[in-house]
């Protein structure tokens, strides 16, 4: 029994192709090459509509990426608008709310180092 997909279809394959080449005329487990050949089509369809399916997600993908990358100018657009604000600025809640730091809440950045007495 084939372990996965991938396996399937290859094993599949194999036997298709053996069967056509070497006795297409011969009947096997009680059917023709005609009639194994259609009872596994649907499974083969199914594999070709994946593989479109997988194509049209990779399209949807860099659509979406290009998107994206237009939407990151119009963003910085509007939050350099909120930032300039007089009303609004770099301290208001829709700052905040559009996922920055206001400047209130930021820290100073500023350290300072204990030192340790020396341990003799």
């Amino acid at each position: 029994m084939a372990k996965g997909p991938k396996d399937a279809e290859q094993k599949l394959n194999r036997i298709l192709n053996a069967w056509r080449t070497h006795a297409p005329d011969k009947s096997f487990g009680g059917l023709t090459f005609k009639q194994f050949e259609a009872a596994v089509a649907p499974a083969q369809q199914h594999r070709a509509r994946i593989v479109e399916l997988n194509e049209e997600l990779n399209e949807e993908t860099i659509a979406r990426d290009h998107a994206d990358e237009a939407n990151g100018v119009l963003i910085r657009q509007v939050v350099a608008g909120v930032l300039a604000d007089p009303d609004e600025g770099p301290d208001s809640a829709i700052y905040e709310g559009m996922g920055y730091t206001r400047d209130s809440e930021r820290k100073s950045g500023l350290t300072r180092k204990h030192k340790e007495p020396d341990k003799k």
